[in-house]
């Protein structure tokens, strides 16, 4: 009897302490995490197309989204998530109105904003932590690393590796690059190349589209004449606001597809994206938004998920020290692509498979088997450490 006590006793002890730490929760006030969101996105200019427009809403209701999960098991913990939401239309007025947000104790936020209007968030906002669910620009992730940043939709150069990687998986080898002519089509290019260079793939000819005729009822003549050169296995195009890449399948000189910012797609998510319990978070998002899920509803989404994680580990908002976490490898996240996710501590990108899609279905994700990587196979695509310029392992 008297051995049993001796084992008893502590186990009742321990019994007690846990009781009595639960009643001091249960009194505990609760933890209110403000997240703000930042949206901007400039007009995109006359198009010369019926290219089905990005909603006006992309990006908001997927945070929005997060924060009902978020407080569907944050209520357990009392952690209560609240989004602010500012839409403005132009950057200055944006700016104007997160420090207003800045001044009135909020230090975590989404933006879903072009690249020039991020800095001038990041600057400031210094002792704030940014999630860019908007902007792909690569420089951000490259050579001009924002210290309180952190990247949740992907790089281009991400998303032209995962392609890069599937072509050479096929075969297709030699490319055909025709580009646009807005700076965002030069940099979505840029990208293209890099990719075909870091795999070893060819691109046997580059054509501008410098045509600002409209190609509904054109292109039939047009496009073959246009694609007309070298032997080529594939059309990469890079076409970000739908110019002219919608007509682009079919319509080729030689019979082959078409792949970039039209045809096969890579994106940060898409309507067809279905295992590992992405057909719940799509049904959720629908009934939610009455719309499908974009790339970058899912980043403003695993953005505010990013947050809760966080809060809920380090069981406090604190922008430092969630930026802390996320940057080392003790904050996996879930984001029904089949993988844990992390951010990269040496530019604050996400690492993410990335589906490759035509419109109403997937057709593979990447990274490609055969990939290899010494530390993740996710690090295979986008900007690996070595060829990052920009360190923000450090505090900002």
């Amino acid at each position: 009897m008297r051995l049993l006590s001796v084992y008893l006793l502590p186990c009742l002890f321990a019994l007690l302490g846990m009781a009595s730490a639960s009643l001091a929760d249960s009194s505990a006030p609760e933890l209110q995490v403000r997240i703000g969101y930042l949206a901007y996105t400039p007009p995109s200019g006359p198009l010369l197309s019926n290219v089905i427009p990005e909603p006006e809403d992309a990006g908001r209701r997927g945070a929005e989204l997060a924060i009902v999960d978020s407080n569907s098991t944050g209520r357990f913990l009392k952690h209560a998530y609240s989004l602010e939401v500012v839409e403005r239309d132009d950057g200055a007025s944006l700016v104007a109105a997160a420090e207003a947000l800045h001044a009135q104790g909020v230090r975590l936020f989404v933006v879903n904003a072009p690249a020039a209007t991020l800095k001038q968030l990041s600057a400031r906002l210094g002792d704030s932590l940014l999630f860019n669910a908007g902007s792909a620009d690569d420089s951000l992730r490259q050579s001009q690393c924002l210290g309180n940043v952190l990247h949740s939709l992907p790089s281009r150069a991400m998303l032209a590796d995962a392609l890069a990687q599937f072509l050479a998986v096929r075969k297709w080898t030699r490319w055909l690059l025709i580009s646009g002519a807005t700076a965002d089509d030069q940099a979505y290019a840029a990208a293209l190349r890099r990719a075909a260079k870091r795999f070893g793939l060819q691109i046997v000819a580059q054509k501008a589209w410098s045509f600002d005729n409209d190609q509904r009822r054109s292109a039939q003549a047009e496009m073959p004449l246009f694609t007309q050169t070298a032997e080529y296995d594939v059309v990469l195009v890079a076409d970000e606001r739908g110019d002219f890449g919608e007509y682009l399948p079919y319509q080729t000189w030689y019979p082959r597809p078409v792949a970039g910012t039209q045809g096969l797609t890579p994106t940060g998510w898409h309507k067809s994206v279905e295992t590992f319990g992405a057909a719940q978070l799509q049904k959720r998002f629908e009934a939610h938004a009455q719309r499908w899920m974009n790339d970058r509803d899912f980043a403003a989404w695993i953005a505010v998920r990013s947050i809760a994680s966080a809060v809920t580990r380090l069981r406090q908002a604190d922008a430092a020290a969630i930026r802390q976490l996320a940057l080392s490898d003790q904050l996996p996240l879930d984001g029904f692509k089949g993988r844990k996710l992390s951010y990269r501590p040496w530019n604050g990108q996400l690492r993410q498979p990335i589906p490759l899609v035509q419109p109403r279905a997937l057709v593979s994700t990447s990274p490609q088997e055969g990939f290899l990587h010494p530390n993740s196979e996710l690090d295979s695509l986008g900007y690996d450490a070595p060829e990052v310029s920009c360190q923000m392992t450090a505090a900002p």
